[in-house]
This record gives structure tokens, sequence and C-alpha cells, in this order.
């Protein structure tokens, strides 16, 4: 068990107000693991244990909420080896970095982002290494994958945010066209429609994780085409300090932000790895650890964060009730369901399970632009 009140305080999670992770629920493996060979076990003064980012571990966004997680590590095992480099880019240096750390003997390496045929072709060659892969959806006998079900508290945010809005219009700002995004803005618009039916998304995207001169620029245009509460999947503050700037609300990713914009915020989508990651690394040291596709629901690794100060209350009551019937096992993503361009994608008395949500490739009919 984790004691998580002694972990970095700079930036604890404030996970679903005081519910936290209370409830405890575990990780949906929504792909059986690989009947593969058990990875032996590993004292825990002989283990090294790996960790690639993406982003610097001071972004206070994605990478910093994944380096929490190796910081839980290594507050449960402070006799293992602990080893991880930052900014891991898309090219020929990632290999470098995961032979490398191979070669450094590492019993487990945890990557942060999708790094494809670039980690894979590592794994291949290193079948004695396990391998947890963030946002992918290929296993392998030593490459085991996870992602946090962030379209739950997109949903709950998104009915505060439809409760918010004057204009009926919402915006978000896109990385790139991937599942991640189509999930995450559907979700949004979704809750918005259960209290405003005629609300619209329209989504801006600027290819790249990380450029706040572009995201600005994404958020200005969507506040001047009447968007008056933003959303986005942006490892930066950028369109919550335009959305202060323009009198507009904005929801975002990754961490607690509002220091960014107070009056602006409504809410984050929170992601919290600690647990999860220790439970991993303690599998793998006692050789149970097997390959498998992992979510993390709400309450065990994503939530929403603590209301900002200009939500109203019967916002928050609103999108808290949504979030009360999501823990009961209701969901709001069953047919009918049409895409943008009027095909029904998910049959009346349907409902879309936690694979098609992780895959999800189209938007819902009201989204833009995506």
């Amino acid at each position: 068990m984790i004691d998580f009140h002694k972990l970095s305080r700079r930036r604890l999670l404030k996970l679903g107000g005081a519910a936290g992770l209370s409830l405890g629920l575990a990780p949906s493996l929504i792909q059986p693991a690989r009947a593969a060979s058990t990875f032996p076990a590993v004292a825990e003064e002989d283990a090294v244990i790996a960790f690639g980012f993406v982003g610097p571990t001071s972004d206070e966004g994605w990478t910093w909420t994944h380096d929490q997680g190796r910081q839980a590590v290594e507050q449960a095992f402070p006799k293992a080896k602990t080893i991880f480099v930052e900014n891991i880019p898309y090219s020929a240096d990632a290999s470098r970095t995961f032979r490398q750390f191979v070669s450094e003997g590492a019993h487990m390496v945890i990557t942060n982002s999708n790094y494809g045929d670039y980690m894979y072709d590592i794994a291949k060659s290193a079948p004695e290494t396990a391998f947890l892969h963030c946002d992918d959806r290929t296993l392998t006998d030593n490459v085991g994958v996870f992602y946090p079900a962030h379209w739950y508290p997109s949903y709950i945010t998104g009915v505060a945010a439809g409760m918010m809005s004057k204009s009926n219009k919402l915006g978000y700002i896109a990385s790139f066209p991937v599942p991640t995004t189509f999930a995450g803005s559907n979700a949004f618009l979704m809750g918005a429609r259960s209290v405003k039916p005629d609300a619209t998304l329209q989504v801006i995207v600027i290819n790249s994780w990380f450029d706040p001169q572009a995201s600005t620029q994404a958020a200005r245009a969507l506040i001047d085409n009447g968007a008056d509460v933003l959303f986005g999947i942006m490892d930066e503050p950028g369109y919550l300090q335009v959305a202060e700037q323009r009198n507009a609300k904005a929801v975002m990713l990754n961490t607690d932000s509002r220091k960014f914009g107070p009056k602006a915020y409504v809410s984050s989508i929170m992601f919290d790895f600690r647990e999860f990651f220790v439970e991993q690394v303690k599998a793998r040291l006692e050789g149970t650890w097997q390959p498998g596709q992992h979510l993390l629901p709400l309450t065990h690794g994503t939530d929403r964060d603590a209301w900002g100060e200009t939500v109203p209350p019967e916002a928050a009551k609103l999108a808290d009730e949504a979030r009360t019937k999501l823990l009961s096992g209701w969901s709001p993503f069953e047919g009918e369901i049409k895409d943008n361009k009027g095909a029904v994608r998910v049959a009346a008395n349907q409902r879309m399970t936690d694979t098609e949500l992780y895959r999800w490739n189209w938007s819902i009919d009201g989204v833009s632009g995506l």
C-alpha cells in the first residue's frame, strides 16, 4: 500500500474532490494477458526499472504525472535502481534510448507515449525485459499497454460545460486526429448535450502536443467563432490563459492548472499512475508479471479535478450526479449514436465497449473540424 501522504505535495492530485482514490476500483483488463512465460522473479536490490518520457518531467502535465509514478516506485522499492530519460523524440534516438535501457540491465521499461516500432523492435530483441507502454494497442510476449479511461471524466466536465455555456458553442484544441482526441472531444460534447441538446463542438487540430503559440492562436479563433467554453489535450495552459483574458471558460488536462486562469478554470481531467506503476513493478519483481492491456478507470487513475471557483453550484451538482451514475455502472455511450456525417455508428440499445471507446476514431454528430 502506497502512503500517498508522503509523496510530493507540490501538486498532489485532487481527484474527484474528496473522493479521490477511495473507491479503489481496479483497472479493467480489456485485452487478456498473453500466454507468455512468466518473467523470473528478481530481488529488489538487483532490480533495474527504466522510464522513458516524451516530454520534460517539469511540464506539470502528461510527463509530470508519469514521473510522479516513477517517484512512487522509488519510494515503494528503495533498494531498486531506477533510471529515466526525458524528451525522447520520435526518431532513431528513441530506439537508441530503449536499447541503452536494455544494455543497462533493465528488468522493466515503462514509457509514457506511443513509440511504435522504435520500442517494439527493441522489445523483440530483448525478450528478457518487460515493457509497459502507454497509449498503444498491440500486445506481445513482453510488451503490455495501459491508458487512463479519460472519456469518463471528459463526459462529467462536459455536463458542467454545457450548463455554463451561454452560446451553446464549445471549442476543442486537438493535438492530432488520434483515438485519444476523438474519445475526449466526443465524450465532452455528449456530456454537454445531456443538458444542452443543441450544443456543438468545433475542433482545431494543431499537430503538436506542446506548442503554446499554436494553442493560444487556436483558442482565440474558437472564441472568435462563438465558443465560450474550451477543452483540449495540450501539455501546457495556453488556452486557459486565453479563456481568462477573453471572459470564457476552460476545462484542462493532466494537472490542476487553475493558477493560470482562476476565473476561467472549470476543472481538469486528472491522471494518477502511482499505484498502477507500483503494482506492475511489484508483479515484475515477484515474477508474476504478464503483458495485458489495462484501462485505468474513475477513482483508480483518472478523474476530474476539484471544481473551479466560478463553477455554479447547479452545474457542479449535475456533473457530480453524472459521475455517481458512472461509478454505479451506467454508461452514456449507448446508441443510437450518429457520426458527424449522419451515419449510425452505434445502434439503439447498443453500448460501446471499453475497447471501442479506447479505439474511437470517428466524431459524433455536432463535432466539426475533426
